[in-house]
C-alpha cells in the first residue's frame, strides 16, 4: 500500500515547537517571580489560547514573531498569587491542556473563575481534576455530566494532598502540581504509570518509579518560583506524522532536527523500529532538563503490524495512536489496540473515528470498549471517500497523510482543526513532495 512515486529526502528544521512544553513553559512563567523568556514558542491555536487566558488573568505576555518564523514570548509575573480576576469567563476553545492545567492554578487564587470551551471541549471529562482540587480546598462546580463549564472558587489556604490518580494523565498530574505549589507542605501525586513528565522536569521536582510500577512525584509548596528562560524543542507528536509519511513513501532519506526526545514521548519510535522501520537518533543531547536530538528516517517500510497494549505504553503514545493505526493499516493491513479507553475522551472519540474511517477505506475492523483491531482489507473503494474528522486535528492529519497512499481519493470533512497543533502541516508536506 505504499507509493512507488514519492521520494522523501532532505532535512527539516521547521517542525512545530512542542505543544506540551509550550503550555507548561507559559504557565510556569506566569507562576514565577520576574521575567521569563520562552524561545521557539508554539504558534498553534491551543498554545495561543493559553497565552490569551493568562492575559485575561492579568499576566503580561508579549509575543514576537521573528523573520525566521520563530516565536519568542516574554512573560512578566509577580509570583504564585499575582493573578487577577478575569472580567469574563475564560474561553479555552479546543484546548483541554489549557482548561485542566489552568484549573490547578485558579484553585489557589482568591477569586472565582469560569472556564468554557468549544463544543468538543465542553464534552470532555473534568471530574478527574475537580475531585483532587476539591479535596485540597477549592470549590469546583461542573455540569451535571461532570464536564465544563468549570466554576472555580479558589482558596489561598489549599491543603497538601497525597493523591492516587486512577489514570495516567499528564494534564491531571499537572493540574494537581500547579495547585500544590501554593499549598503549605509536601504533596504527592501517584499515577498507575508515568505519563509525560515535562511539568516535573521543568520545575525540578523529585519523582520515582515505585516497586509496583506506579509513578510518584513530590511537590513542596508555598515556595517562590524563580523566573527562567526556556528554549522549546520540536514536537515529537508532530514528527510522527512526517515519519509515517516517509515510511509509507519508502524512498526516504529524511532528517528531522531538534526533536524533543523525552522518553515519555518517544515510545512510538521503539514500536516503529520493532516493526521494521529504519529509524535512528543522532546528535542526542540534554538541554533544560529535556533530551533532544535528530531523527533520521531511511529507506525502509513497515514490515510488521503495530500491536499496542498495556497502560504504560498506551499512556506514552496516546497522541500518536491515530497516525500509528492508519500507518499500520496501510502498510500491513493489520493493527491492534487495547487498554486505550482514554482515547474515547479526547477531542473526539478517536477509537470510533478511526474505525469509521478505516472501514470507509475498505478495512475490516473490530471495535472494543478500549480499542480495536484491523484484520485485512476486503475492498479498495472505487469512488472518493469522505473522511469524518469530527473536528479533531489528529484524525484530520492522519487521514490527510493516508490520502497520498490510499489508492482512492480522500475528502476530509474539514481541515481547519489542524492549526490547533501543526500550523505549517500542509507547507511541510508540499515541500517534501516537491523534493
Amino acid at each position: 500500500m505504499t507509493s512507488e512515486k514519492l521520494f522523501v529526502r532532505g532535512t527539516l528544521e521547521t517542525l512545530p515547537p512542542d505543544k506540551s512544553i509550550s503550555h507548561r513553559a507559559a504557565l510556569i512563567a506566569a507562576l514565577a517571580k520576574g521575567t521569563s523568556r520562552l524561545e521557539n514558542f508554539s504558534g498553534g491555536l491551543d498554545n495561543q489560547t493559553t497565552l490569551n487566558a493568562l492575559r485575561a488573568l492579568g499576566i503580561a505576555c508579549e509575543q514576537t514573531l521573528h523573520s525566521d518564523g520563530r516565536r519568542e514570548v516574554v512573560i512578566h509575573a509577580q509570583g504564585l498569587w499575582s493573578f487577577k480576576p478575569s472580567a469574563a469567563p475564560i474561553d479555552c476553545h479546543n484546548s483541554g491542556s489549557t482548561m485542566r492545567m489552568l484549573s490547578g492554578i485558579l484553585a489557589a487564587q482568591p477569586f472565582s473563575t469560569t472556564l468554557l470551551g468549544d463544543a468538543s471541549l465542553m464534552k470532555r471529562p473534568m471530574r478527574r481534576i475537580a475531585e483532587p482540587l476539591s479535596q485540597m480546598g477549592a470549590k469546583i462546580e461542573l455540569s451535571p455530566a461532570h464536564t465544563a463549564p468549570i466554576h472555580i472558587q479558589g482558596s489561598t489556604a489549599l491543603r497538601p494532598i497525597s493523591y492516587a490518580s486512577p489514570i495516567a494523565s499528564a494534564q491531571v498530574k499537572s493540574a494537581i502540581i500547579f495547585a500544590a505549589l501554593h499549598a503549605d507542605g509536601t504533596s504527592e501525586v501517584i499515577e498507575p504509570a508515568c505519563s509525560r513528565n515535562h511539568t516535573e522536569l521543568m520545575l525540578g521536582l523529585e519523582s520515582q518509579t515505585l516497586s509496583d510500577g506506579r509513578y510518584k512525584v513530590y511537590i513542596r509548596g508555598a515556595r517562590e518560583i524563580a523566573a527562567q528562560d526556556f528554549v522549546i524543542p520540536a514536537d515529537p507528536s508532530a514528527a510522527c506524522f512526517i515519519i509515517a509519511f516517509a515510511l509509507l513513501a519508502r524512498h526516504s532519506d529524511l532528517v528531522l532536527k531538534n526533536i524533543c526526545l523525552n522518553p515519555t514521548r518517544t515510545a512510538y519510535l521503539d514500536l516503529l523500529r520493532a516493526s521494521g522501520a529504519d529509524l535512528r537518533l543522532e546528535n542526542v543531547r540534554h538541554f533544560g532538563g529535556e533530551r533532544l536530538g535528530d531523527i533520521v528516517i531511511s529507506n525502509a517500510a513497515l514490515s510488521l503490524p503495530l500491536m499496542l497494549s498495556g497502560q504504560a505504553l498506551v499512556a506514552n503514545v496516546i497522541d500518536e495512536i491515530p497516525m500509528l493505526a492508519v500507518l499500520s493499516a496501510l502498510a500491513t493491513e493489520r493493527f491492534s489496540l487495547s487498554d486505550a479507553a482514554e482515547l474515547r475522551t479526547k477531542e473526539s472519540d478517536r477509537i470510533a473515528a478511526l474505525v469509521l474511517n478505516l472501514r470507509a477505506l475498505g478495512f475490516t475492523c473490530e471495535e472494543y470498549p478500549d480499542g480495536f483491531c484491523v484484520h485485512g482489507r476486503e475492498r479498495i473503494p472505487t469512488r472518493p471517500v469522505r473522511i469524518e474528522t469530527f473536528g479533531d486535528h489528529r484524525i484530520a492529519m492522519s487521514f490527510h497523510i493516508a490520502s497520498y497512499f490510499a489508492a482512492t481519493p480522500l475528502e476530509l470533512s474539514e481541515q481547519a482543526s489542524i492549526a490547533v497543533s501543526f500550523p505549517n502541516f500542509f507547507q511541510i508536506l508540499d515541500a517534501l513532495t516537491r523534493i
